[in-house]
């Protein structure tokens, strides 16, 4: 395999392709209203009202803002996020990082520059209890 090229997997069977480097993106300008939930990987560029389950690694680039809580495996920041957020693993906030809200996680890395304002609990056992409990909650009702 040579070097810089995205990893595939063929099916000669069936003919399908599968990615194994995908990820959602959402561009700079693009305004979303609404919840966003997905087990793949996601970045965000543009404005998003709205809360995010993923299982995946979540990045807010430095133009991006997310108004509402998040929950996600991973997550780098860079841009704005206004609500509660909870990270499985590790939450990294590099230098232009700007968090209005509560932050559960196991691991976090802040560079020098970012601004959080809010609470701070670094406890994994409570991270994947939340995840799991509100995952839950989403599938027993999915007509809420």
């Amino acid at each position: 395999m040579a070097f810089g090229k995205k990893k595939t997997d063929v099916n000669m069977a069936n003919n399908q392709v599968t990615s194994v480097n995908s990820m959602n993106s959402f561009a700079n300008g693009t305004e979303i209203t609404g919840e966003i939930k997905s087990s793949g990987d996601i970045r965000i560029d543009g404005k998003l009202t709205g809360n995010i389950n993923i299982k995946g690694r979540l990045v807010i680039g430095t133009t991006g803002l997310v108004e509402g809580d998040i929950i996600c495996s991973n997550c780098d920041v860079s841009g704005k996020i206004v609500g509660k957020i909870t990270v499985i693993e590790l939450l990294s906030l590099k230098a232009s990082a700007n968090i209005q809200g509560d932050i559960i996680t196991k691991k976090l890395s802040i560079e020098p520059g970012a601004v959080f304002t809010g609470t701070c609990k670094m406890d994994g056992k409570q991270g994947i209890q939340n995840f799991t409990t509100k995952t839950e909650t989403k599938v027993k009702n999915p007509g809420r």
